[in-house]
């Protein structure tokens, strides 16, 4: 009866039973789009399709929910969102889910921590130097240890949290955390201590950020912002790419203002091999891979199936963004009455 269309994600069902699940409840297909592919041409493609598992490309834009008639329920497989038109969703009666936070939790946060310990010990440029012969290269890789050191969390929520709490409880890390929506209690949960982002970037030793992607965080790290840093900072993203300017981050680079950059994100991913961030020998980048843990592949595979029968049942998925949706009114389903 019902058509789901997996767009652009090819670690669905890999590692669990969630496609089985889903063509119990009718026909499945795979999609493999352009990154860019515009929003008429989409909603073309996905003409007769209710249930959209998503990646993080393309654009689910207002143009696409403008023509589009079909599809009810844009379910993110992932926990950022910014690629799809929550508003211009909502509007038009779709349901708009993703990944409860929880799910990739434990992935993200563990993944982050190996990125800041990879910058603190140049654990993968040091191994390059023994693959390449040069074992008495190793009085160039000094680096420093956690305890004791300043880090500073932008975004304490879900991941930022579990990160904070690893670094303060685990390592004896002070944490400073910026987070305009998290209290004081929230924050000491975990071990770190609120504190404005001025003081945050003029007193971290490494800055990792966790925030999600808006139109008020683009590029919140820029130009003015690495200039109030401390020379050598680290910088570790495994959130969004687009929070830092990648023109300011590559002066910082320069400048020696940046000590190490160690990311699993990136401003226009996939990227390529002339990246100009891939001539510093001071950078460390793995491919998006923060939720690709076994547990959390499977437990986000879970969410989307759970999230499609739900929204057959009537009822808002657990991970819904847009709950107003459904006070507006939602699309019918093929045999709703």
């Amino acid at each position: 009866m019902y058509r789901t269309a997996i767009v652009n994600s090819k670690s669905f069902g890999v590692h669990s039973d969630a496609l089985r699940e889903l063509e119990r409840l009718g026909e499945v297909v795979r999609l493999d789009l352009p990154r860019d592919i515009g929003g008429r041409e989409l909603a073309e493609r996905l003409r007769g399709v209710h249930f959209v598992i998503a990646s993080v490309t393309p654009r689910y834009g207002r143009e696409f929910f403008e023509h589009n008639g079909d599809v009810v329920l844009v379910a993110r497989h992932g926990i950022g969102y910014d690629n799809v038109d929550v508003e211009a969703a909502t509007e038009h009666g779709v349901v708009v889910s993703r990944v409860p936070g929880h799910v990739e939790r434990e992935a993200v946060a563990e993944l982050a921590i190996a990125l800041m310990l990879d910058a603190a010990r140049r654990v993968s440029h040091s191994f390059i130097a023994v693959r390449e012969g040069r074992w008495r290269d190793r009085g160039r890789f000094i680096g420093f240890e956690l305890r004791g050191k300043k880090v500073g969390v932008i975004g304490l929520g879900n991941i930022g949290g579990r990160v904070a709490e690893i670094l303060s409880k685990g390592f004896g890390a002070e944490v400073l955390a910026y987070d305009p929506y998290v209290s004081e209690e929230k924050a000491k949960s975990v071990g770190a201590r609120l504190v404005g982002l001025d003081t945050l970037l003029r007193e971290s030793d490494a800055i990792t950020l966790h925030a999600a992607l808006t139109p008020e965080n683009y590029h919140m790290l820029g130009r003015e912002e690495f200039g109030k840093m401390k020379d050598g900072v680290v910088i570790v993203n495994a959130a969004r790419g687009e929070l830092i300017d990648m023109e300011a981050l590559l002066q910082a680079l320069e400048e020696g203002k940046v000590g190490y950059v160690a990311f699993d994100v990136v401003e226009g991913e996939p990227i390529d091999a002339d990246h100009p961030l891939l001539k510093y020998e001071n950078v460390v980048i793995t491919p998006h891979i923060g939720a690709y843990t076994r547990e959390s592949l499977s437990g986000m595979d879970e969410a989307m199936v759970e999230a499609i029968k739900s929204v057959i049942r009537g009822e808002p998925p657990e991970g819904i963004i847009n709950r107003e949706v459904y006070e507006r009114g939602v699309r019918r389903l093929p045999g709703d009455g």
